[in-house]
């Protein structure tokens, strides 16, 4: 069996360790509630230009735009604790840490994600995940473009990849070749749009839940090609 400087899990988070969709879902509700429709849609405006621009989901730097205009409204500031102390433990995937733990017992468990560098190590922490792969923990604009780094960071014989976007395991397979395994997980809205695209190369690995790392065996992920 490989030991963990040999082998190491890459591991996403939004929508593959925990339901990001569901935390979206609750922000707009908050939103509307607290602002009304109109102000939600101008929210969600604001984020996805802004993802256009920066290539990366920020939802403290939409906030920052989004206060324009509603200065003296009670409610703003409480948009600040919404965020910051949202309970991500509690979106986390069935097994989701048990996973990791079981990953642990036959490689070097990282976790790899796009994102910014405020909110997104706040979730990964909140959730409970930082400590679960006891800080190994990546976050780039572009993870799929800063392979270099990560091999640095973690140098290993073979690495596996576990995300929900296909697009994005055929990209890093396509650096890494057969050094890679990709692990293509069937959650959250990319997972669903994937149905319907013909992407290559296709995943090595593909389950239906995040906590099915638990019964795989170790050698299964040697069978890239």
């Amino acid at each position: 069996m490989l030991n963990g400087g040999e082998r190491v899990f890459l591991l996403d988070v939004d929508n593959t360790l925990l339901d990001n969709d569901r935390f979206a879902a609750d922000l707009s509700a908050r939103l509307e509630g607290r602002f009304g429709a109109a102000e939600r849609e101008r929210y969600w405006d604001i984020f996805n230009d802004l993802r256009d621009e920066l290539g990366r989901a920020d939802y403290l730097a939409s906030m920052q735009i989004f206060r324009s205009g509603l200065d003296g409204h009670p409610e703003l500031l409480r948009m600040s604790e919404f965020l910051l102390e949202y309970p991500f433990a509690e979106l986390l995937y069935p097994r989701a840490l048990q996973a990791i733990a079981r990953l642990r017992e036959f490689g070097t468990p990282v976790v790899l994600s796009d994102g910014d560098i405020v909110f997104q190590p706040r979730k990964i922490q909140r959730a409970g995940i930082w400590d679960a792969v006891e800080g190994r923990v990546l976050i780039y604009v572009h993870k799929e473009r800063a392979l270099d780094q990560m091999q640095r960071r973690f140098p290993a014989r073979h690495y596996v990849m576990v995300d929900d976007k296909p697009n994005l395991l055929a990209a890093m397979k396509g650096s890494l070749g057969g050094r890679l395994t990709t692990v293509f997980v069937r959650q959250g809205h990319y997972a669903k749009a994937y149905r319907s695209q013909m992407i290559g190369p296709p995943p090595d690995l593909a389950i239906d839940n995040v906590g099915d790392l638990v019964d795989m065996n170790p050698y299964e992920f040697e069978d890239a090609p």
